[in-house]
């Protein structure tokens, strides 16, 4: 079986591909995505339940660009920075030319991936998508989640034009599809939660002295001027955000490894204390995907019950699609840690939510046969649900996992 490998994360893992210290910024990873498991005999997908990100994106604000770019102006005015600093000052400048008031947007590959995972999935499903399927498409009211679901639906419309597709995106749908309790919310603002451990962890991984150094040459800007954390996380951000851009300047170069693969784990143990199984957060972060599962075995039901054939396709963010990942129980999604030091090892945001990542539930029906299987996909990469026991694996009796969900809901 090609399952996708997301358990153990190493340091040298992080090393090797720096893309991957971006965390829920690492771009798609389509590439070498291995065949699936052949099917039961008699086996064919007739439904495809889908769940995913929206595709990659410029950083969420455009201070992160430009305040840096003036920083570095003022720098330069004051002659305080090294030749590095100079070069860096440079590529600031290229970087802004094209993501200029474009923050939060949808990039250019983040359309391209949406419209190869649409390819990958008509191509590898074609029964799913025969003649008279239904597939309904719905996305939160974020622009860059709406411009996902079509560019997604434009490369289907593009392979079959005769495919009728419903979309649709508004308030009604954000409610489920976006859907954080109260007391999520509660937890993450609150500062006698997970806060003020995170903010010493912080200060235990972080070290921007030689950073900091590399860049300016005057003590007396850098004493006055500089922030170093600050300024490290800020140029973080903009190193992690280039792989999801068009212009093809790097950061990486800044960084030692080291240090990235420790800024790395700042980042990752925000993620999963805010929206995973942290053991501190006591399971509230389940709750938040749990109008979404509703949905889906709804959904289900009426497909396998109608004897129809289609896609159900729905776009969100990376908040919603971790918090699915770990409700589904998917294997590396939702396992329990509290020491900070061991977040990693557990659980990686890069490898449960990259840009455009996804969940796809695959239906299997054979002639003759009231027997359902579904097998889970985890951005296109068979993925095991541990919990539930199958002998066919990675395929499961449908009547099993509804029935594991439910139980759950």
């Amino acid at each position: 079986m090609a399952l996708t490998a997301i358990g153990q994360t190493t340091k040298q893992e992080v090393l090797d591909t720096p893309e991957k210290s971006g965390g829920v910024y690492y771009a798609y990873p389509s590439s070498n995505i291995p065949a699936e498991t052949p099917a039961p005999k008699g086996y064919k997908a007739f439904y495809v339940s889908h769940f995913g990100r929206h595709g990659s994106r410029y950083l969420i604000f455009d201070e992160q660009y430009k305040e840096v770019l003036d920083f570095f102006a003022d720098a330069h005015q004051a002659k305080a920075l090294t030749s590095l600093g100079e070069d860096v000052y440079q590529r600031l400048q290229e970087v802004w030319k094209e993501a200029a008031h474009r923050a939060g947007d949808l990039s250019p590959l983040g359309k391209r991936e949406h419209r190869g995972i649409a390819e990958r999935m008509y191509h590898s499903y074609p029964d799913a998508f025969a003649k008279g399927a239904a597939v309904d498409a719905r996305a939160t009211t974020v622009v860059r989640c709406v411009l996902s679901m079509d560019a997604f639906c434009e490369r289907l419309k593009e392979l079959d034009p005769t495919l009728a597709i419903d979309r649709d995106a508004s308030m009604f749908h954000q409610r489920y599809l976006n859907h954080h309790t109260e007391e999520a919310i509660a937890y993450r603002s609150a500062k006698d939660t997970w806060k003020e451990e995170y903010r010493k962890f912080v200060e235990d991984h972080l070290h921007p002295t030689r950073l900091v150094n590399s860049l300016f040459s005057s003590d007396e800007f850098i004493t006055k001027r500089v922030n170093p954390n600050q300024l490290m996380m800020e140029l973080y951000a903009l190193a992690s955000g280039m792989q999801n851009m068009e212009c093809t300047i790097s950061f990486y170069d800044l960084f030692e490894g080291e240090e990235l693969f420790d800024i790395w784990q700042c980042e990752n143990y925000k993620n999963y204390a805010t929206d995973a199984n942290y053991a501190g957060n006591s399971g509230l972060m389940f709750e938040n995907g749990k109008p979404m599962l509703r949905r889906i075995l709804a959904r289900a039901k009426e497909v396998i019950e109608g004897g129809a054939h289609g896609a159900s396709l729905r776009f969100a963010h990376d908040g919603n699609l971790i918090p699915m990942a770990m409700l589904l129980h998917l294997e590396g999604c939702y396992d329990s840690v509290s020491d900070p030091e061991s977040f990693y090892k557990v659980w990686s945001n890069f490898k449960v939510s990259p840009m455009a990542g996804n969940i796809q539930m695959v239906f299997y029906r054979k002639k003759n046969s009231d027997e359902v299987l579904v097998k889970f996909l985890l951005h296109e990469r068979e993925v095991l649900v541990p919990p539930i026991p199958t002998d066919k694996a990675p395929y499961y009796l449908w009547k099993d996992v509804e029935a594991y969900y439910n139980s759950i809901l």
